[in-house]
């Protein structure tokens, strides 16, 4: 099509029973933004919320090719509404795009709004600088560097080791670029922790704690690369939860404690609930067993594609099957060569997934497929996947909830359009609202 708004408009009249907040959030993410130099931050000495590339690039350029967009962070995240389309608050999280049909530009007025072919379609709020991010460790490390704020504040997201061991051609997942992000920011001269002590977390914490004085911050994940043999001595079971402990023990109570890591033996889940952690994240990354096992090649070589399920489910009789939430990365079972051919075919093999692990209790949760173009999908599919096949997930996602009687997952924030603070899928802002569904709110 000529121009992108006849693509989305089709869609929101094919698919009228999902918001239009969703739509527009998905092919932003899919498709990234660009910015104008007055949507630009002002790094850390600006009023805005800097992008902290806080564990991928999530960018559709490297930091070379972005232009001002690299000397001049974008905000982290954006917030949208009104315009013609009347959308609700939508926070979406920024992937730059300076090729991208959406543009962040300033009216006459100064004024910021996101223009699709040239026509404004909302308004945009940037993040405002948050207190704690003004304040530095005791070593002059920022906040930013070691303990980022995202979801418009609600999550901390520690990203305490990373790189990944799964490495090279022959192993890392062909989607992610958490090595090549490193490499680029050592590159560039910016400050990029490989290894984050303990010591330095806690530090961080104790800043985001003193001055987040509304409580904004609810939750933290810790995450991080693969490991396969040891980093500082330390399993991934212990390595990721020597924080969780150390945080709890500092901070019993204060944040939803969450672990992004392997799906790992029964014996190292139970360390981490023993550690603290409260919410476990053992991602699945792709349904399809074929894709599984082309586009992750280090995780079917260590573990296999049927035990990483079943360790998922094994989890469960640790966390309970809410509390595990193993997130795929929606859109790669399109890309090409070796993805499906049509939306149908994709639709219908991730449902199965969904369906697979619903029917257990458990409840997973999608990232939008960025990209990126230092990963060998993201170079073979600079497009990404159909904004279709998106818009259809959030169908079949909501109806396969809805038929085994589950609701949104705990640790996000609320669901429900307007609502939402999730920003790197719109899973979060289809779904109805906690108010809607009569359901007590989690946290």
């Amino acid at each position: 099509m000529e121009f992108r708004t006849e693509l989305v408009e089709g869609l929101m009249g094919r698919f009228p029973n999902v918001p239009a907040e969703a739509v527009f959030k998905e092919d932003l993410l899919r498709g990234g933004i660009a910015f104008d130099a007055a949507a630009l931050s002002g790094n850390e000495e600006g009023d805005v919320k800097p992008k902290s590339y806080f564990i991928f690039s999530f960018d559709h350029r490297t930091l070379p090719e972005l232009g001002e967009a690299a000397l001049r962070r974008p905000p982290e995240e954006i917030v949208l509404t009104g315009g013609p389309y009347g959308l609700r608050r939508t926070v979406v999280s920024v992937r730059v795009n300076p090729q991208s049909p959406y543009r962040v530009s300033a009216d006459e007025s100064g004024s910021l709004g996101l223009c699709l072919d040239g026509v404004r379609i909302a308004d945009v709020g940037l993040p405002p600088m948050p207190e704690y991010y003004r304040h530095t460790l005791t070593n002059g490390k920022s906040v930013m560097e070691v303990a980022p704020t995202i979801q418009w504040g609600y999550l901390v997201y520690l990203t305490v080791f990373r790189v990944c061991q799964y490495f090279g051609a022959k192993e890392e997942c062909q989607y992610c670029d958490i090595n090549h992000n490193w490499r680029q920011h050592k590159a560039a001269g910016r400050p990029y922790t490989g290894v984050k002590p303990v010591e330095e977390v806690l530090e961080a914490l104790e800043i985001i704690d003193r001055y987040d004085t509304a409580r904004v911050s609810t939750a933290y994940t810790l995450t991080g690369g693969a490991i396969t043999s040891k980093v500082g001595g330390r399993d991934e079971a212990d390595f990721y939860g020597q924080y969780a402990q150390a945080i709890e023990e500092r901070f019993p109570g204060r944040w939803i404690g969450k672990v992004v890591a392997q799906a790992l033996p029964r014996a190292d889940v139970q360390r981490f609930r023993d550690y603290g952690v409260q919410i476990y994240h053992p991602n699945y990354e792709v349904w399809d067993r074929r894709l599984f096992e082309l586009y992750c090649p280090g995780k079917e070589r260590y573990v296999g594609r049927d035990e990483w399920h079943r360790r998922i489910l094994d989890s469960a009789d640790v966390f309970g099957a809410r509390n595990v939430i193993p997130n795929f990365v929606a859109g790669v079972e399109m890309s090409q060569p070796f993805g499906f051919s049509t939306v149908k075919e994709a639709i219908e093999s991730t449902a199965e997934g969904l369906r697979f692990f619903m029917s257990h209790g458990i409840t997973p949760r999608f990232t939008t497929w960025c990209p990126e173009p230092t990963t060998p999908l993201g170079r073979a599919n600079p497009e990404g996947a159909p904004l279709e096949y998106h818009i259809r997930l959030l169908e079949v996602y909501r109806a396969t909830l809805e038929e085994f009687g589950l609701s949104s997952p705990p640790g996000y924030g609320p669901p429900g359009p307007g609502r939402a603070v999730f920003s790197v899928s719109s899973f979060m802002d289809s779904l109805p609202s906690q108010e809607d569904s009569g359901l007590v709110p989690d946290a």
